[in-house]
């Protein structure tokens, strides 16, 4: 038995989610291209107790089952998590105070490429990452690189949370009165308590007769290997009526962007019946503190749309709505589950896009403590799908678009998002 293995220091083993084993394997099938790692990159500005810092990060390790939690796969029929009672976090430091604007912006472009192509091993947490850069007197630059296999970004933000206030306690002389966290593998128990019949019978409905997914004609072949992405602010008075709207008609805000995708869909296809991938948080309100628990919860479901261009754009919406609130009663089915129930030919992907509707980090990340703000926030992850639309909210919201290089040309890709904000540009002045 290894060290990382020490029986005396393990705590748990079980198994991992259907989301946690797809996850696994598309980061076992490209070890370096930093598929599924988030990183979170801000400025500190202010005074920084850098031995207080370190001791917040620790205790937040000590927290959470899941930041302790290492994976198994080899001589196993099925992979495993390992949590480890006592896990050592090691914050990176440089200083790069002594270089040119210039010459710290070009560092710190290499170092984020750097380290998402870093390999991790997988076996040995925390699978996280900290670096702690010094750009200038009371001046620091932050990258926290985190892998989705144990936190998704709603625990992103319980985690930030609970680090400012863990921070500022220490500052103060006192440790932080967090309330005990709950352990992942309640999720994983709850899980395994779910009846899949039920869910069979609802996504053989949705997925009756579905057999190609929706491709986008404006793909094309390229010679150019990797991910990117590009993005747009929608106009604040673009972003206002959308929320304007939504509270008028009884709608959400994402049923809008969602019907305005699956236009975009059915236009670039040219298919009246679309279907892309939904990302949903996952959280089930039937688990006690499921609010509150750091881990992976999220899924990715199919979400079939048919668009008609005879259909009143408000009842269309509102089925729309319809058809998601029933979704949200099957979050827990496993996406390879889904895909058998279908009559896709085995080897086909049920969809080739996907959508996600992201927390804001600007609010959570407004530290208790004085000593310091944080401010430039940003955050990116990237998926094994070749085309991806994150929405996150604010007085004006953002949306990115992260595609694979190989399938599509950067000027098509501003295109698509131009066509985006138009579509929801026509929704307001329809409505």
């Amino acid at each position: 038995m290894t060290k990382a293995m020490d029986a005396k220091n393990i705590q748990d083993i079980y198994t991992l989610s259907s989301t946690q084993k797809g996850i696994l394997f598309h980061i076992l099938s490209e070890p370096d291209s930093g598929i599924y790692l988030e990183q979170i990159v801000c400025t500190l500005s202010g005074d920084i107790d850098i031995d207080n810092f370190e001791q917040a990060w620790q205790q937040i390790i000590d927290r959470h089952t899941c930041l302790r939690t290492g994976f198994i796969w080899q001589d196993l029929d099925q992979p495993v998590q390992v949590v480890y009672q006592r896990v050592q976090l090691q914050i990176e430091k440089y200083d790069w105070s002594k270089q040119s604007t210039f010459q710290q912006k070009e560092l710190l472009e290499t170092y984020i490429k750097a380290d998402r192509k870093r390999i991790y091993k997988l076996s040995q947490p925390p699978l996280m990452r900290l670096t702690l850069i010094e750009v200038g007197e009371k001046n620091y630059k932050f990258i926290w690189s985190v892998y989705h296999l144990v936190l998704d970004a709603w625990s992103l933000n319980i985690i930030l949370k609970e680090f400012f206030n863990c921070y500022d306690a220490f500052c103060k002389g006192y440790s932080a009165n967090l309330a005990p966290s709950l352990p992942y593998r309640n999720y994983i128990t709850w899980l395994k308590q779910q009846n899949l019949s039920q869910a069979e019978a609802f996504w053989r409905e949705i997925l009756r007769g579905w057999q190609s997914p929706t491709k986008l004609a404006v793909g094309s072949p390229t010679h150019t290997q990797g991910l990117s992405q590009e993005d747009i602010l929608l106009p604040s008075e673009t972003t206002a009526a959308l929320k304007s709207l939504a509270k008028q008609y009884h709608l959400t805000v994402n049923t809008l962007i969602l019907g305005a995708w699956a236009l975009l869909l059915s236009h670039y296809s040219g298919e009246k019946d679309v279907l892309f991938g939904v990302v949903v948080s996952g959280r089930p309100t039937t688990l006690a503190g499921v609010e509150s628990m750091a881990g992976l919860f999220i899924n990715t479901l199919p979400m079939r749309v048919k668009v008609s261009v005879s259909d009143s754009l408000l009842p269309w919406l509102k089925e729309l709505q319809s058809q998601q609130i029933k979704l949200r009663q099957y979050e827990y089915s496993p996406l390879v589950q889904i895909q058998s129930w279908s009559d896709l030919p085995k080897g086909l992907p049920l969809f080739e896009n996907i959508i996600v509707f992201q927390n804001s980090l600007v609010d959570v990340c407004e530290a208790p403590n004085k000593n310091f703000q944080i401010v430039n926030i940003n955050s990116s992850v990237n998926s094994n799908y070749p085309l991806g639309l994150a929405v996150i909210p604010g007085s004006q919201f953002r949306l990115e678009l992260r595609y694979d290089m190989s399938r599509f040309y950067t000027d098509t890709i501003k295109n698509i998002l131009a066509h985006i904000q138009t579509i929801l540009s026509s929704m307001v002045a329809k409505l």
